[in-house]
């Protein structure tokens, strides 16, 4: 017999045992061949175009206004929907730099009134690409403000088509390493070598440094080089159905001027479907890992200069490769996998300044002559700025942490820029035989340093870009952890 025709005898066979047991639950006759009833995987997945018709629009990726004009390539949010019978989950990745969770809100109620996910079994990931426009439901440019709209139903349609979409399917993962692609941004100087941060003190390491022998000492982190892929196919025809990948890359740049893209992130997608052979139907989606400290700079080396987007393409074409050679390794793709999340809210402590450096914000924002301010340090007023206004904030932020599983895969949601070491932690500790940790998802909440790399300093620990306690990374992953514990115990 075919191995095709066999894999759909398989499924006809535990559908048919899933059809007998229903009709138990419901007071059929109970007969002496009826068993319990198997899992069967239903999947669905779907992709929404998001690209904003309206310009000029800002892209806050930059720190500086940097207005598009016009499209490079189009924006989608893709989704993947899995049910076994028992618990739904959508999981959706958005080419956005961040989600926030007013955005997520808004989405999820639309969700569960159009295909009945609750609110709780709703991933909503971006892939944090630098050049999309923010969205902003009541404050902030018209622009911004008008795509909003375009952003909650469009990531709600990707959903919801999807849950449409479900079918019997089998699943499959694996992973495979592209570690020269990846670089901890964050070095340490020779003696001598380091400016004064806006806050007018000395870190002990830069980001992004001058890519010079005469600067460079070491970097701070490792990277992990892991692609992540889930694999879901067709359960009858055995044909991909959807693919959702994980590398953990800031992201890659250097698009062309004033043009929307979403980055490497959707050029993988294009490439991973024709390196599959798989139909229209077919969905792809590469999300960000761990990268709060990673980017794809190669600092301490040199690279050829690229035109705009070829180095995009070199490292999509690069992960597409690896995405591949890792679905080729998976011996087996299951139908009878469970699938399970849990989300849970924490409630953090939100960084406060000292009272040195609010007095020094406030020494900053009083110089107001053009020579006086050149003397201070770069960015030195907007961080003023920020430390008063964090000075007056709330003590506490409440952040969704989600986990889920779907067979013997576990899978982490962080809603910030987390470290490497973070994600790399949270894969070694966890009880799954393999999980992907998945970041930036349901907001956009700031980076997470390690406690270590908060007394190194640097762009990513300042007061602004870091909104948490030094200890937050602790926390969060011992609570992910716990949930991941749980998860498994259940299975």
């Amino acid at each position: 017999m075919a191995r095709g025709t066999l894999t759909a005898c398989v499924v006809l066979a535990v559908l048919g045992g899933v059809r007998a047991q229903e009709a138990i639950d419901e007071g059929g006759p109970r007969t002496r061949t009826a068993r319990p009833a198997r899992r069967v995987l239903r999947a669905g997945a779907a992709a929404t175009d998001i690209t904003p018709t309206q310009f000029p629009v800002h892209m806050p990726g930059l720190a500086r206004k940097n207005l598009a004009q016009g499209v490079h390539d189009p924006l989608h949010a893709r989704a993947l929907v899995l049910d076994d019978g028992a618990t739904t989950i959508a999981v959706v990745v958005v080419d956005n730099i961040g989600v926030r969770r007013d955005a997520g809100d808004r989405i999820r109620p639309i969700v569960t009134e159009r295909c009945g996910i609750a609110p709780d079994k709703i991933l909503i990931a971006s892939t944090h690409t630098h050049s999309a426009p923010d969205a902003y439901l009541r404050k902030g440019a018209i622009e911004a403000v008008a795509y909003g709209p375009v952003l909650i139903e469009g990531v709600a349609d990707a959903i919801v088509r999807a849950h449409a979409a479900l079918r019997p399917a089998a699943i499959g993962h694996a992973v495979h390493q592209l570690p020269e692609e990846v670089f901890n941004r964050r070095w340490f100087l020779k003696p001598g070598k380091m400016q004064p941060n806006p806050f007018g003190e000395m870190d002990q390491v830069k980001m992004n440094p001058p890519n010079s022998p005469d600067v460079l000492l070491r970097p701070a982190g490792p990277t992990d080089p892991d692609i992540t892929i889930l694999s879901v196919r067709d359960a009858m025809s055995r044909q991909p159905l959807a693919l959702l990948a994980n590398y953990a890359l800031h992201y890659v740049g250097y698009t062309p001027k004033a043009k929307i893209s979403a980055d490497y992130f959707g050029v993988f997608a294009q490439l991973i479907s024709s390196r599959l052979g798989a139909g229209e139907d077919f969905v792809a989606m590469m999300s960000n890992g761990a990268s709060g400290d990673i980017n794809n700079r190669p600092t301490g080396s040199s690279r050829p200069s690229r035109k705009p987007f070829e180095q995009i393409r070199i490292v999509a074409q690069g992960a597409a490769d690896a995405a591949h050679r890792a679905y080729e390794t998976i011996g087996e793709h299951r139908i009878d996998v469970r699938v399970g999340m849990i989300q849970r809210q924490t409630t953090l402590h939100r960084r406060r300044p000292t009272p040195e450096q609010v007095e020094r914000a406030k020494a900053f924002l009083a110089v107001t002559g053009k020579d006086e301010r050149a003397k201070l340090p770069r960015g030195a007023q907007r961080y003023a700025r920020s430390t008063l206004a964090y000075a007056k904030a709330r003590p506490t932020i409440d952040v969704t942490l989600q986990a889920f599983c779907v067979g013997d895969l576990g899978v982490c949601a962080i809603p910030f820029e987390a470290f490497a070491e973070v994600g790399l932690e949270l894969k070694r500790r966890s009880p799954f035989p393999r999980t992907m940790v998945i970041g930036i998802a349901n907001d956009k909440a700031g980076y997470l340093p390690t406690p270590d790399q908060h007394k190194l300093g640097g762009y990513e620990t300042w007061l602004g870009t870091s909104r948490v306690q030094p200890e937050a990374s602790i926390v969060v992953t011992d609570q992910l952890l716990e949930m991941l514990r749980e998860l498994a115990q259940e299975g």
